[in-house]
């Protein structure tokens, strides 16, 4: 089994920075890594992925230039460095991870087994 558990949201004025961490347990190896967000009343959006190794990065079209995906396989850990935030970045943040490499469908949420409980991020205008 994996556990995800996400941290380093919160209140930030637009422009400004935060960054997300998804601590992985269990067996982690091999694993791709994704963001997801869900605002309010809104389906979860895909936000970035990440490959085991690292050299496989994407990003949605809405956050690219802004945040950047890293991960940090000794720690078994994820991040999401997120500049230049928007009041339409308030959601709640999840980790979610997969076994094996950066498949086609990617940014669909039915394709990653192992969540996280989500991470509040709120941006003011």
């Amino acid at each position: 089994q994996v556990q995800l558990v996400e941290s380093g949201g919160g209140l930030v004025q637009a422009g400004g920075s935060l960054r997300l961490s998804c601590a992985a347990s269990g067996r982690t190896f091999s694993m791709t890594m994704v963001w997801f967000r869900q605002a309010p009343g809104k389906e979860r959006e895909f936000v970035a992925a990440i490959s085991w190794s690292g050299d496989n990065l994407y990003y949605t079209d809405s956050v690219k230039g802004r945040f950047t995906i890293s991960r940090d396989n000794a720690k078994n850990t994820v991040y999401l460095q997120m500049n230049s935030l928007k009041p339409e970045d308030t959601a709640v943040y999840y980790c979610a991870a997969s076994r094996g490499g950066i498949n086609i469908d990617y940014d669909l949420p039915h394709r990653y087994p192992y969540w996280g409980q989500g991470t509040q991020v709120t941006v003011s205008s």
